[in-house]
């Protein structure tokens, strides 16, 4: 998701903006404003009680506040991203916007701050106040939301600037040439935003060839859990002996052991443009730890592709394998085969419902040549990525 913070005093313009950039981006609106405004042309408890407030210039409460937008991202799951409007407009609030993010398994991207001088925002406001017919656009009370934003609002700009997702914007020209700045921006922030692909399907699907490729054509680094074990295994290292058997049984390692080698992983090469996960998640279990182990470097998982091969293929492929170089101990008997293809069905196939549940997920027909199974793939990667992106 692209969620985004539109931040500004009033009368720089963030309305106008934000209209332009909800279009380009297609996120959804949430402003403080217009969903106090709608409380309050509804004669809501709440819209009266906010209605003082405003109307003396000042900010309403935070409970006012997380009550109106908890209610609007829930709504919003699953799309684009957000575009937030007026919030958040105290430190307090930043807090509180990456706790509500936080249950949609996302984060802000940046915060955009329309930069104008005071001369030219009492200006704006005055000529709007004689059209709006807002309480709030006289000269007194003009002053009053300018100081309270000089007074309680600043603090949000360090709090975004230690996060390094703070990015100023010159919010005084025409209207186009405003929100070509703050497009440009965006796009530059987007280019730094991980892709990380879960690439999942039945044993002998070709996970392992067509993660390679895809990790090469997209610039991201390939992670496969079951490399990374036979590697252990190959060094004797402990934990290579502790895992010979179970893979040689064809079931599954243990979620701690596989999370010390994808953590390992993910911080040797956290300067990356994303991953390629291969064998991982192979349960809603690990799909979850997954989604931790990427939330401590500010980032999720983007897309999940399934390559979906008939059983009677992946039994033939499996049992051709055993016959070459690459071959690997659980490709030694029928019996080995079908238990990991029952293992799958019973323990994986879970994890693209998972993703699908969160508009994350595709599956693509594994049967073909390499070519026209990775073509395949790079139409699904490529559409999630133009929609994160």
């Amino acid at each position: 998701m692209l969620n985004i913070a539109l931040f500004g005093p009033p009368g720089a313009g963030k309305g106008t903006q934000s209209a332009l950039l909800i279009e380009k981006y297609k996120l959804t609106y949430i402003s403080t404003g217009d969903l106090l405004r709608q409380e309050i042309s509804e004669g809501s408890d709440l819209g009266k009680k906010a209605s003082d407030i405003i109307n003396r210039g000042q900010l309403v409460s935070d409970e006012m506040i997380v009550e109106l937008i908890e209610k609007r991202i829930m709504m919003s799951a699953g799309n684009n991203g957000i575009l937030f409007d007026g919030f958040p407009r105290t430190l307090v609030q930043a807090y509180i916007l990456e706790g509500l993010l936080l249950k949609l398994n996302t984060s802000l991207a940046c915060m955009l701050s329309l930069e104008v001088p005071r001369e030219e925002l009492v200006s704006r406001l005055l000529e709007r106040g004689k059209t709006s017919g807002r309480s709030d656009d006289t000269a007194e009370v003009i002053e009053l939301r300018l100081e309270e934003y000089e007074n309680k609002t600043k603090p949000v700009i360090e709090f975004y600037q230690f996060r390094d997702k703070y990015v100023p914007i010159n919010g005084v020209g025409p209207i186009p040439e405003v929100f070509r700045r703050l497009a440009e921006s965006i796009d530059r922030t987007l280019q730094n935003v991980w892709f990380n692909l879960v690439l999942t399907g039945a044993p002998g699907s070709g996970k392992g060839t067509q993660g390679r490729l895809l990790a090469e054509k997209y610039n991201l680094y390939y992670i496969s859990t079951g490399s990374l074990l036979r590697k252990e295994v190959k060094a004797h290292t402990d934990l290579g002996e502790n895992v010979q058997a179970v893979m040689d049984r064809g079931d599954l390692v243990s979620d701690e052991i596989v999370i010390k080698l994808i953590e390992r992983e993910i911080q040797q090469h956290n300067n990356v443009r994303g991953f390629v996960f291969k064998g991982f998640p192979r349960t809603v279990v690990q799909a979850y730890i997954l989604d931790g182990l990427l939330r401590r470097l500010d980032s999720t998982v983007s897309f999940c592709v399934e390559l979906n091969a008939p059983t009677l293929e992946s039994v033939k492929r499996l049992s051709n394998r055993a016959k070459t170089q690459n071959a690997r101990s659980y490709d030694k008997s029928t019996d080995l085969i079908i238990h990991r293809l029952e293992e799958y069905h019973e323990k994986t196939v879970s994890v693209g419902n998972f993703y699908d549940k969160q508009n994350k997920f595709a599956s693509v027909d594994a049967i073909g040549d390499e070519k026209s199974v990775f073509d395949r793939l790079c139409e699904k990667v490529e559409k999630a990525m133009k929609t994160l992106r």
